[in-house]
């Protein structure tokens, strides 16, 4: 597990980038599910980062050399029905040795904010736009009570991404038995596939492998998709009957210590068509050859054209690139993503690959008309000396 002493290191770094000006960083708020009931709680990565703390709604001050938390108000009623975090484990998780409650929070951003006008803080993600779901409204929440007291507010993301993509050893071990527990509960679908009959089956041989061997459960809502099912990149449903003899698309991964596993794999279900083995085929043949290119130091601008070059001979091995729009119509999504806390966490904005970088390598051909998905994905890990597939434990074969 991450140690209070690595928080406080994290801390102590972003400090330094931002030259000792006071940073102030929110927890997500809990959000509604249901009429009275809320939403199962993941939070803020940024935070949860810097802190350890897994709770909605806790504050984060960092000034100099100095950290503060505070706490959220709650009732004896709220405490009774749903529990909180006391100050004492507060402290111990994230070493932090002062913890105010919300009632001394404007007080002491006013004091700070004599000696510093501007202040850093983590704005909504620049890609937000496009999310076809309300955000969560901390980061709202918190703009409109630091802009009262400070004159200036600096986004410190980017900032905070740098060093979240640069992965500890501890955080590289946490990433592992996530993978290793998410490889468990595929070997386990693996046996079961003969006899399952629904897609729901299958989610649940997952959910069952990845509780009982310890882990946080899913990392992210899994996906078991059937043929035509696997050309909705997200499908999340997971209530279709599965094929007599065909193919079945599974992405899953297990969370431990708040670190997520992310793995694909397209598995045969009785005897699949010669032109279902084919598309595996060439998936899987370019999914090695990406993973070769990998290595510190690889400029990113680079590994994306050489990954274009090999997707799209596999898309003309398979008669599909007949014009340049048919790239993206049966390749539609990028190839890599960083992991981390986030299951798609940012690399950073470094230009070449760097050691310590966890990140995807995720081919996939998708082709609506013939209903037919095929994407593996595994999990990789920038060395100095080249790669190594964390994931590679699981065979990638039909």
């Amino acid at each position: 597990m991450i140690t209070a002493k690595t928080y406080q290191q994290r801390r102590k770094k972003l400090s330094k980038i931002v030259h000792g000006a006071p940073i102030v960083i929110t927890a997500f708020s809990a959000v509604q599910q249901t009429n009275d009931g809320s939403a199962p709680f993941v939070q803020e990565s940024s935070f949860f980062w810097l802190t350890g703390i897994a709770e909605p709604h806790w504050q984060l001050i960092i000034f100099g050399d100095k950290s503060w938390l505070i706490s959220p108000a709650k009732t004896a009623i709220q405490r009774t029905f749903d529990g909180g975090m006391s100050a004492d484990e507060a402290q111990k998780i994230s070493g932090i040795k002062y913890v105010n409650y919300e009632d001394d929070y404007e007080g002491l951003l006013k004091k700070i904010a004599l000696k510093h006008t501007a202040v850093y803080t983590v704005f909504k993600h620049p890609h937000s736009k496009y999310y076809d779901f309300a955000l969560n409204p901390a980061y709202q929440k918190l703009h409109k009570q630091l802009r009262p007291i400070f004159s200036e507010l600096r986004n410190c993301r980017q900032e905070v991404a740098k060093l979240k993509a640069i992965k500890t050893a501890e955080e590289i071990e946490l990433i592992k038995q996530a993978i290793a527990i998410s490889v468990e509960g595929f070997n386990n679908v693996q046996e079961k596939l003969a006899t399952a009959r629904f897609e729901y089956e299958i989610e649940a041989t997952l959910s069952y492998a990845f509780r009982v061997a310890g882990s946080q459960g899913h990392a992210y809502e899994p996906i078991v998709a059937m043929g035509k099912n696997a050309c909705t990149l997200h499908y999340i449903e997971n209530n279709d009957a599965l094929p007599s003899n065909g193919l079945v698309l599974i992405d899953a991964g297990a969370k431990v210590g708040g670190y997520a596993a992310d793995i694909t794999r397209t598995y045969a279900i009785g005897t699949p068509s010669e032109r279902e083995k084919n598309v595996h085929a060439e998936v899987e043949q370019a999914h090695q050859a990406i993973i070769e290119l990998i290595k510190a130091g690889v400029s990113l601008k680079d590994y994306q054209k050489q990954v274009e070059t090999i997707m799209k001979q596999a898309l003309k091995n398979l008669n599909l690139l007949n014009k340049p729009e048919d790239y993206d119509r049966y390749f539609p999504h990028a190839i890599s993503h960083g992991l981390g806390i986030d299951v798609h966490d940012s690399l950073g904005g470094y230009d070449t690959f760097q050691p310590g970088m966890v990140l995807t390598v995720e081919p996939g051909i998708y082709i609506p008309e013939e209903k037919i998905g095929v994407r593996i994905e595994d999990d990789i890990l920038v060395t100095s000396s080249g790669n190594v597939n964390l994931s590679a434990a699981l065979p990638t074969s039909l």
